[in-house]
């Protein structure tokens, strides 16, 4: 998997704060419902949630 920061877009420096938002903001961009005719930004939401599942760990 590549960097969850920067799958995120997010610094590594980034608060909890700052993470929960970049992922509601590409989740909401990149969930499948809104992007039927495309395959790809399924794919690229699970990286977007598993990125933040990662993170968000403690």
């Amino acid at each position: 998997m590549a960097d969850p920061y920067s799958t995120l877009g997010v610094s590594k420096s980034a608060s909890e704060a700052e993470i929960k938002s970049a992922y509601r903001k590409l989740a909401k961009q990149l969930h499948p419902d809104r992007n039927k005719d495309n395959p790809k930004a399924a794919e690229k939401f699970s990286d977007v949630t598993k990125a933040y599942d990662l993170l968000s760990d403690k």
